[in-house]
């Protein structure tokens, strides 16, 4: 089995334009000039209905239209997506209508609209983008043949292998190789906050050789039977007595496997350090603000 790969925070680095939106870029990336990439994080923008103005660059219930479009201009400004045809104006953003799928779109030209989790080009001047609140973004760049994807990782389309059939389609489409490919894992959930069910485990065990390294339990704390263990010693009968368990999974990891399943060195595939729900000063966790928060981006493209 292939050996681990440590992160490291200095991976990522921080660019800001006038308005600081903070936008996470792969620091090794920034030596590829043709190369557009970043995952955007919450402040910096304008919306108001999450708290600070932050940078929701979703079109949630909660937020107006015309200040989501603001945001993402304010992101691709970050990014530095700039149209060389026309000055003053970003590049085109080619987002989905995201259903945890394994669906991946090949795109020459800005669509009227798709339905998937995945984006793939290596057509210039467009901005391929995926937006999460938990979900992983997961971005690879083929440095030889310039040619970039992005997918969304949730817990559904990790199982249906999206990033690993993104290594294939890019292959199949772009004549790709494996071994050119590098990746970076955006920020996510990590394993210390995503608690799932028995039967998400399940599934997994399904699929994957390596389930049990996915998951990890941990015993729920209840402090008085911690203070005074003899008051549960008869209370109940035998085989009653052992506290519920949590179950988490790590999903993080579990998309690096697939990464090095599908041929990607090691030493190739980058992952953020940050966890959504830990961070929501800096990153919006759909789980963490139970569903009333906004969207990040993970986005890629090769300049015109």
């Amino acid at each position: 089995m292939p050996a681990k790969s440590k992160t490291k925070q200095k991976t990522y680095q921080t660019a800001k334009s006038r308005v600081v939106p903070q936008v996470l870029t792969i620091e090794s990336w920034g030596k590829l000039p043709w190369l557009i990439h970043g995952f955007s994080t919450r402040p910096g923008g304008t919306s108001k209905c999450y708290g600070d103005p932050s940078l929701n660059l979703g079109f949630t219930q909660q937020d107006k239209r015309p200040t989501v479009e603001r945001n993402r201009e304010t992101f691709l400004e970050a990014l530095k997506a700039v149209n060389p045809a026309k000055r003053g104006e970003m590049l085109p953003l080619v987002t989905l209508r995201q259903i945890h799928s394994d669906l991946i779109h090949a795109v020459s030209s800005v669509p009227m609209e798709l339905v998937g989790d995945g984006l793939i080009t290596n057509t210039p001047g467009l901005v391929l983008a995926v937006q999460t609140a938990d979900c992983l973004p997961v971005i690879l760049v083929d440095p030889r043949r310039k040619v970039v994807g992005v997918f969304h990782a949730g817990w559904r389309g990790t199982l249906t292998r999206i990033v690993e059939k993104g290594v294939g389609e890019m292959r199949r489409h772009f004549e790709s190789e494996a071994r050119d490919l590098q990746a970076a894992i955006g920020p996510g959930i990590h394993k210390c906050c995503f608690e799932v069910g028995d039967e998400v485990r399940t599934k997994f065990e399904t699929q994957f050789a390596y389930a049990s390294e996915l998951f990890h339990e941990i015993k729920e704390l209840d402090p008085v039977r911690e203070k005074y263990p003899m008051l549960f010693l008869t209370a109940r009968a035998p085989g009653h007595s052992e506290l519920p368990t949590q179950l988490f999974l790590d999903l993080v990891e579990a998309n690096r496997r697939q990464l090095l399943d599908a041929g990607l060195s090691a030493k190739n595939i980058h992952a953020s350090p940050l966890c959504t729900a830990c961070n929501i000063d800096k990153l919006f966790s759909y789980r963490k603000e139970k569903g009333l928060t906004g969207r990040m981006m993970g986005a890629v493209g090769i300049r015109a």
